[in-house]
């Protein structure tokens, strides 16, 4: 039986939302690790990749014991060569375990935004949804994959990709988000169509960050993790 994959869930508002119904589809074995509770940390070597989610901390903030885990767990995989996606925070902790520097973002970016890719087949141009206050830099080696005028939007570096956005979250997620910080206009709005349209986007990214290179574009195979 092929290992499972861990998602680590940083904040309770926070779930694996478009993510687990991709994993679902698939009939893909998953564990939620949710950092909060402050387990130990999962050894990356007993799962077929990690993914990190979201999170209200800063991936700057390293005297944070629970950021200071999160970039210590991504090390790990990196050093194992255990293929790590991240998203919004996720993809600013894969960055700094890479090297990369993480920062306030000169403008922030909330609900749906258009992004400018090099390579749709991987990072569709979206719309995808966004909340982020911070932003990382390209790390060392790494591909930049797709930007907006604020902040870089994805990098690929091996078999790890990062991305700024949240292909994982639903307008229900973001809706609470924007309700908990107090801005409920922002809360994103979508109709049928755009659900799906969001849905079968993310699904895509999702594909491609397993697919070996000669298999983007391709329906994934449970067997290939």
């Amino acid at each position: 039986m092929s290992k499972p994959v861990l998602i680590r869930q940083h904040v309770e508002s926070a779930p694996p939302g478009l993510l687990a119904e991709w994993l679902d589809s698939l009939a893909l074995r998953y564990e939620v690790d949710r950092s909060w509770l402050g387990n130990p940390l999962p050894d990356p070597r007993e799962y077929a990749c990690v993914v990190s989610l979201g999170h209200d901390a800063g991936a700057y903030e390293a005297h944070v014991p629970a950021v200071a885990a999160e970039l210590e767990l991504l090390r790990q995989a990196v050093a194992a060569d255990v293929p790590v996606l991240g998203l919004c925070f996720g993809g600013q902790a894969l960055a700094a375990a890479l090297g990369a520097k993480v920062e306030r973002a000169p403008t922030p970016e909330l609900g749906w935004h258009e992004i400018v890719t090099d390579d749709p087949r991987v990072v569709p141009p979206g719309p995808w949804l966004e909340w982020h206050y911070d932003r990382f830099v390209i790390p060392p080696g790494a591909a930049e994959l797709a930007r907006t005028a604020h902040a870089s939007q994805a990098f690929r570096l091996g078999p790890h990709l990062g991305v700024q956005f949240h292909p994982e979250a639903t307008v229900e997620i973001v809706a609470g988000w924007a309700a908990a910080e107090g801005v409920p206009e922002k809360a994103p709005t979508a109709t049928p169509e755009q659900r799906a349209a969001a849905r079968a986007a993310a699904f895509t990214l999702f594909n491609a960050f397993y697919a070996p290179a000669d298999q983007i574009g391709r329906p994934f195979a449970p067997s290939a993790v």
